[in-house]
């Protein structure tokens, strides 16, 4: 049993109803909002042997989970490994099994060729591209969508996910401009798009557009909130936006509202809640007890020594929180990343453990081994994921770093270079 996708995919082991089920999940993946969820399990139930279906479910649950969520991906990969497949299908299959197996890059490398061999397979491109992003490949983050562009027209499903994704990976290579277009062209199509919500907000942050910003998700509130699960770093954004025009009481009242009012254990929104905290934290703001709930997620989180980026927000945590137990340990877990055989080890090896170990001397006040760790890596900081937007944060440590460390020269010109790379 099989039919044809709206791509002119071939689905095996769907019906035509699991299929078109397959098809709505699969649009609400692209929006990052909705029940895809739902929307599979009844396609599966449905269809069993759906191959699609469980591999759908396997993407959306494998990454930036927690740990139990992780783990229904993995159980959705295993139902579909021995299930009839196409040559597509088991490509994909392969690059769930690498990224099971902590091997981002073989995995974006595996949908990479599928999507050159099959551009229209629009969830080979959204996946290729969120894991460009976990790997800082701003290139591959352009390009991977530019090369099927050619296969598209505006106005066949799925083409606003196509021109969100664009739109991000222009906005990373610094083309502003037609980042800005391709992300509001993608809106008007579809404006529940949250990851076209978000291109559009990079732009504004990396020009320095503040009121632009605020106004970009002001206005249309619900479109880019309700039901969906990419609202937290949507929000994160609004309140860098904010902090920008230091408006201080109201990143507070964004934190504690729809940032992390909900404490998600997710590993996406526990980022965005470390990082902004320690934005105050760099500019001395009293934040109460903020720190403590942030970091009992981070001391509970069992998968920590996995992923370098999200090792080093959990160290702002423990240190914004005043825990050098929990930040020591931390830093002794990254001698098994370092040897773990996968692509964390040179995440960690790197990038991840000299910011580990930078944010640890800032909260220690060794604040010149702070500026010394960060000078180190910080040109190359992308190598260990993140956008340009998240890793504003160590230049923003140093600068605070340098100050505090009574080198008053090396603050200025470090001021001096950030002012020089805003576009004119």
């Amino acid at each position: 049993m099989s039919v044809r996708a709206f791509s002119g995919d071939i689905l095996s082991g769907a019906s035509a109803g699991a299929a078109e089920r397959y098809e709505q999940a699969l649009e609400a993946y692209y929006c990052y909002a909705g029940d895809p969820m739902t929307l599979l399990d009844e396609a599966l139930a449905d269809s069993p042997q759906f191959v699609m279906g469980h591999a759908l479910k396997s993407y959306l649950t494998l990454i930036g989970a927690n740990a139990e969520t992780s783990q229904i991906g993995v159980a959705a990969l295993a139902d579909a490994q021995d299930l009839p497949a196409n040559d597509r299908e088991r490509g994909h299959l392969a690059a769930l099994a690498k990224m099971r197996d902590g091997e981002l890059k073989a995995a974006a490398r595996i949908l990479e060729d599928l999507a050159i061999a099959n551009p229209r397979d629009g969830l080979a491109l959204q996946v290729g591209h969120l894991i460009d992003f976990l790997v800082g490949d701003s290139r591959m983050l352009r390009d991977r969508i530019g090369r099927a562009l050619p296969q598209w027209s505006p106005g066949q499903p799925g083409y606003h996910a196509l021109l969100g994704m664009h739109a991000f990976g222009l906005e990373e290579s610094g083309h502003y401009e037609r980042a800005e277009e391709a992300g509001r062209k993608s809106i008007e199509l579809n404006a529940r798009n949250g990851w076209a919500r978000h291109a559009v907000a990079h732009v504004m942050e990396m020009q320095d557009r503040r009121r632009d910003g605020i106004a970009w998700f002001r206005g249309d509130v619900p479109s880019w909130t309700e039901e969906s699960f990419f609202q937290v770093h949507n929000w994160w954004h609004l309140a860098l936006f904010h902090l920008g025009l230091d408006e201080v009481d109201e990143v507070l009242a964004l934190y504690d509202g729809p940032i992390w009012g909900a404490k998600s254990d997710m590993a996406f929104d526990m980022v965005d809640a470390a990082a902004l905290l320690w934005r105050l934290h760099l500019r001395g703001v009293d934040l109460g007890e903020r720190w403590e709930p942030l970091a009992d997620a981070y001391e509970a989180k069992v998968d920590k020594g996995t992923y370098a980026f999200d090792d080093a927000h959990a160290m702002m945590a423990f240190v914004g929180a005043g825990r050098p137990k929990a930040a020591k340990a931390l830093l002794e877990l990254q001698a098994k990343a370092l040897t773990s055989g996968v692509d964390n080890a040179g995440f960690t090896g790197e990038v991840g453990l000299p910011v580990m170990q930078a944010i640890h001397a800032f909260g220690e006040g060794h604040f010149g081994q702070t500026v010394d760790r960060l000078r180190e890596v910080r040109n190359r900081a992308a190598r260990f994921g993140g956008s340009h937007a998240q890793r504003d944060l160590l230049d923003l440590t140093i600068i605070e770093a340098a100050g505090r460390n009574g080198d008053g020269a090396l603050k200025a010109a470090l001021l001096a270079e950030r002012a020089n790379a805003l576009p004119i």
